[in-house]
């Protein structure tokens, strides 16, 4: 039986975040998913490492690496989209920690011809210590909403309120209603809808842009729509320094949106 979604989680070299990430995903009410672990080129030791542990949990891990040869993050997404098996692809970054709803959330409001974009609580250092594994599959974060919200307004954890998980229609209605950018770290996409555009364009070298703003336009120049699942596809984003944005992917973006041609000739297939 083909799976219902393959989970796409770009990777560098922290395993300690990588095994709350996966601890998360052992607690999802959607068990019928695979997860790819898209690896930008992490140490040798940490592969190694990846390989003992990837059996170890209820639903098959991919493990796929590339040379680290600076960040390639799109080269890394292309080649996990060739090694799905499922029709449906979900993305995630693997500092990440997915509510225990998160998969079942992207598979409800799956729909053809739209890709569906969430966004994530920014945890500060102090709550982001006091996570363990066993804590993350107990349902810690979720259960400790008040901790956050504390956090949020006398601490450095921000965007807390993204961390409200809805069942009701009505509400997740209301909180969508507004168009919202899609983002690299939390959107799902079906394989059909990104082999139309040719995946991710790989000369995007730098973080930001190249994973969502890009892959965005383009997407939506080929007739796909961006749709918020905000609440529904909630997700714990661990804290770490924020990396050097640079000019260069802009340049290239403004290059891409002059042309308006949706389908890269640097994706997927060259």
């Amino acid at each position: 039986m083909m799976t219902k979604a393959t989970v796409i989680a770009a990777f560098y070299n922290r395993l300690d975040y990588l095994k709350l990430v996966l601890a998360g995903f052992e607690r999802q009410t959607e068990k019928n998913f695979e997860l790819i672990i898209a690896d930008d080129g992490s140490r040798k030791d940490v592969v190694a490492d990846i390989k003992k542990i990837k059996t170890e949990y209820s639903f098959p891990i991919k493990h796929i690496w590339q040379e680290d040869k600076g960040f390639r993050k799109n080269k890394i997404l292309n080649k996990a989209i060739t090694e799905s098996s499922s029709d449906y692809l979900i993305f995630i970054d693997a500092d990440c920690v997915p509510h225990g709803v998160f998969v079942e959330g992207h598979l409800t409001f799956s729909k053809k011809n739209f890709s569906l974009t969430g966004r994530r609580v920014n945890l500060s250092e102090k709550i982001t210590n006091l996570l363990s594994e066993k804590k993350v599959r107990n349902g810690f974060l979720e259960k400790n909403l008040f901790l956050l919200i504390k956090d949020g307004l006398f601490g450095k954890s921000f965007d807390v309120e993204k961390g409200l998980y809805f069942k009701n229609n009505f509400l997740l209605n209301f909180f969508n209603r507004k168009s919202r950018g899609l983002l690299g770290f939390n959107f799902s996409s079906f394989k059909e809808d990104l082999v139309k555009v040719n995946g991710f364009d790989e000369r995007y070298e730098a973080p930001s842009i190249g994973e969502d703003s890009d892959i965005q336009y383009r997407l939506e120049l080929a007739g796909i729509k961006i749709k918020s699942i905000n609440h529904t596809a909630v997700q714990y984003h661990l804290y770490h320094k924020l990396q050097e944005r640079t000019p260069v992917n802009l340049k290239l973006f403004q290059e891409v949106k002059k042309n308006k041609i949706a389908f890269t000739p640097f994706g997927l297939k060259k």
